[in-house]
């Protein structure tokens, strides 16, 4: 593998922790769950029905941002914020190539514990 090679494997590796990062909060997954309604939502809109003040869902928007989550465009005075389901699109093809290389790895297995005997 070239060194370039290499480089965009770890730099998608690290694409990819930040990304599992952002979703390991349960405020972030309950913001992208209304984030996921496809329509751009204020921070006053996303903090309704929680206990959380303005500023603290303005920084688990942030982070859902510097991950490429979600984004902001400013509408007069508000910032409204929207999904990008693209790198959570990514994440979902990451975990089935992983859980395929799991499924693999248990067939071998279980072909080397069922093979035949030698005596």
């Amino acid at each position: 593998m070239s060194r370039n090679s290499r480089s965009r494997v770890a730099a998608r590796r690290q694409d990819h922790a930040l990304i599992f990062a952002a979703l390991g909060d349960e405020t972030r997954l309950l913001l992208i769950a209304k984030l996921s309604e496809r329509h751009p939502r204020s921070i006053t809109q996303l903090t309704e029905g929680s206990r959380l003040t303005r500023q603290a869902i303005t920084k688990h928007l942030r982070v859902l941002e510097s991950a490429g989550i979600a984004h902001s465009a400013r509408s007069g005075r508000e910032s409204l914020f929207e999904l990008d389901p693209e790198p959570i699109e990514e994440i979902k093809d990451y975990l089935d190539l992983v859980s395929k290389q799991w499924d693999q790895a248990l067939s071998r297995l279980k072909s080397f514990v069922e093979g035949p005997r030698l005596k």
